[in-house]
């Protein structure tokens, strides 16, 4: 198949929800199954269709996954009822999950059995990155399989990065991720370590964003670190599923992560004092704790270079979010 145009998508959390809708505001033909239904009815506005299993999706030219994790990723592939247990399977399998490499290997497996391509294309950004048309996307597996789905990937993403075979992506994504821990608790220190000594957390960000240290990252999360805005965009609980697969993946290739082991100890506090299904931007929290800190919302009108600008309308306290 030269052109698949009959797209399955599987998963309709906060991601796979933005993804899905820029495929569909493009006029693609999209079928669509989440384990909650009611988290992919809106989506008929656009002209989805709703299923109510996924191997109604078997027969689909190509299927995207956005999952949570090993469990899900398999339960959808291989489970009872699962995509690749049907009599009939899609020509491409396209998963953007953040999983294993084990749990990846056993879907690849089963696919190459059925005759799927299996792409592995796990993304950089959040749902307001998607929505901006700001996403980035790394893609591995076979490169000819690539060619022909990087049309629609490019619907969904700025930026494709085909970066080799098999399940590569999935390493890119991993060190990606530890990137991400190691920025956000450094960022949450210094901004803490500002405002200690007088300066406002917004007026702090937005030095920062102006000078040659700010980045995309760093003014998309600025919302949040001066309103105390903690309405997830990535839990912190999964940023700690990701650092754990990060510091496996140090030890299997002998490179030593030390920065990566010390923040995943850091975000794995933060989880035990009750913000793992917070945005992880918590970790400002962590460190004003320590600091002996009660931080307050700013209220400041901030831009987040995406676009738009927030003052922190669902603002969080640090009062009785701990569990002690």
């Amino acid at each position: 198949m030269t052109n698949p145009e009959r797209i399955g998508w599987i998963g309709t959390g906060r991601m796979g929800h933005a993804m899905a809708t820029r495929l569909l505001t493009d006029g693609r033909d999209v079928h669509v199954w989440n384990r909650t239904r009611a988290k992919a009815e809106d989506l008929q506005a656009l002209g989805a269709t709703v299923v109510n299993s996924v191997a109604e999706l078997a027969d689909r030219d190509i299927v995207f996954t956005m999952v949570s994790a090993d469990a899900d990723l398999l339960e959808v592939t291989l489970g009872d009822g699962g995509l690749l247990r049907q009599p009939t399977a899609p020509d491409y399998l396209v998963d953007s999950s953040s999983v294993s490499a084990e749990a990846s290997q056993l879907v690849r497996e089963a696919a190459t059995d059925r005759g799927t391509s299996l792409l592995v294309c796990p993304v950089s950004g959040n749902a307001k990155v998607v929505k901006a048309g700001r996403l980035s996307i790394a893609a591995s597996g076979p490169q000819g399989a690539f060619t022909i789905i990087e049309p629609l990937l490019r619907v969904i993403a700025e930026s494709i990065s085909y970066v080799g075979d098999g399940d590569l992506a999935r390493l890119v994504k991993i060190a990606h991720n530890i990137f991400l821990g190691v920025v956000t608790q450094s960022l949450a220190e210094i901004t803490v370590l500002a405002e200690r000594g007088g300066v406002s957390r917004s007026a702090f960000l937005g030095f920062l964003n102006q000078s040659v240290m700010g980045s995309t990252f760093t003014r998309y999360k600025s919302p949040a670190l001066v309103n105390l805005d903690l309405t997830p965009t990535f839990t912190t609980a999964l940023l700690g599923k990701d650092l754990d697969l990060g510091l496996v993946a140090g030890h299997e290739l002998k490179v030593p992560l030390p920065l990566a082991d010390a923040t995943q100890q850091l975000v794995q506090q933060a989880i035990e004092h009750g913000h793992g299904d917070t945005d992880f931007a918590a970790l400002i929290l962590e460190v004003a704790r320590g600091a002996g800190i009660e931080l307050a919302p700013e209220n400041v009108a901030t831009n987040d270079g995406l676009g738009s600008t927030r003052a922190g309308l669902h603002a969080y306290s640090q009062r009785g979010t701990t569990n002690e």
